[in-house]
């Protein structure tokens, strides 16, 4: 049986602007980092990617390297695209990105005008899409000169293979002359992707969060849940079928020190005075400002993308609930 979205989706979710752009994304948007590769099931990934659709979830972000295998992510999802939701194309944001490591030899990795084109063209081909809606650079390369990166960017969009330019893992120095460089090339350029959660404040640390404000540009966070780290899942030690245990290259079960786990204890008892789930909570936590156009959730059941849209109305905190949470999180 085909399948058909729920007629209901768009007033579930809540969408934000995209800086000062038109764009506007979900405040909740799905990430196939992980869960979508060769070694997934496609009955699970396709009930995730309806579920997300039927909440309102406009916006799938995937990378040329997302697996494993390589490339696997952006080829299940193609294939589940084509055969269910291209009907919807026009309503989904789909964004890819590349400078990791992808194929051997020199040309295979980092932000050269060669890596990149060569990159768009290959996920384009594993999705089977003539476009994407936003193409990023997915980290800075010193080996690299930022201009020829940019203009690679701006090559992509212009021949329209992207509508829209993204950077991610930049720093607010960088993003500041990637800006300027792609304003003047008249370059649509207006999202930057950065890991940011309750225990990771790098981009309040190197100017991307404040840069990005003044700049009026987007933020989309992955990683908000410091995978897995605040969720109820390690509250009680470690489980059998845990990512810790299915693939430690993420998460170590080194991360969970009993100071660790006292801090995640604290703030799971500031959630449930909430109402929440830890998860839904650290979820909350980013979105608390309008610096955060959306979250990126990765997720493995379609329960769990249900649970993480049920924060969209309970993003606010009190002062005294962020003094709170900053004193458990950030005490050395």
């Amino acid at each position: 049986m085909a399948y058909m979205a729920n007629e209901e989706r768009y007033q579930i979710m809540k969408y934000n602007r995209c800086g000062k752009s038109g764009l506007m994304l979900p405040m909740v948007s799905l990430g196939l980092w992980h869960n979508f590769g060769s070694n997934a099931s496609m009955d699970n990934m396709k009930a995730m990617c309806f579920k997300a659709f039927d909440l309102g979830i406009t916006h799938f972000d995937l990378a040329n390297n997302y697996g494993p295998e390589i490339g696997s992510a952006e080829y299940n999802f193609g294939k589940i695209l084509h055969e269910d939701l291209y009907p919807y194309r026009d309503e989904l944001i789909i964004s890819t990105k590349a400078g990791y490591k992808m194929w051997e030899g020199p040309y295979g990795d980092g932000g050269s005008r060669k890596y990149l084109i060569a990159s768009v063209d290959q996920s384009l081909r594993r999705m089977g899409l003539e476009y994407v809606d936003i193409f990023y650079h997915h980290r800075m390369d010193p080996k690299t000169p930022l201009e020829e990166t940019m203009e690679a960017l701006n090559t992509i969009v212009k021949s329209g293979k992207a509508l829209y330019a993204g950077i991610s893992n930049y720093d607010g120095p960088t993003m500041a002359r990637a800006v300027e460089i792609l304003e003047e090339l008249k370059c649509p350029f207006v999202i930057n992707q950065n890991r940011y959660s309750i225990f990771d404040r790098t981009i309040e640390l190197n100017g991307l969060k404040k840069t990005a404000k003044r700049m009026r540009k987007g933020i989309i966070a992955f990683s908000p849940l410091a995978q897995g780290l605040l969720t109820d899942r390690y509250l009680n030690g470690i489980p059998e079928n845990s990512r810790i245990r299915a693939d430690g290259r993420f998460l170590t079960e080194a991360a969970l020190t009993p100071e660790r786990l006292e801090q995640i204890r604290a703030l799971n008892e500031i959630a449930a005075g909430r109402g929440q789930t830890l998860a839904q909570m650290a979820l909350s936590w980013v979105l608390k400002d309008e610096d955060v156009t959306s979250v990126l959730i990765g997720a493995s059941s379609p329960e769990q993308i249900e649970e993480n849209v049920g924060i969209i109305n309970q993003t606010g905190f009190t002062e005294n609930e962020l003094a709170e949470i900053d004193r458990i999180s950030l005490r050395s």
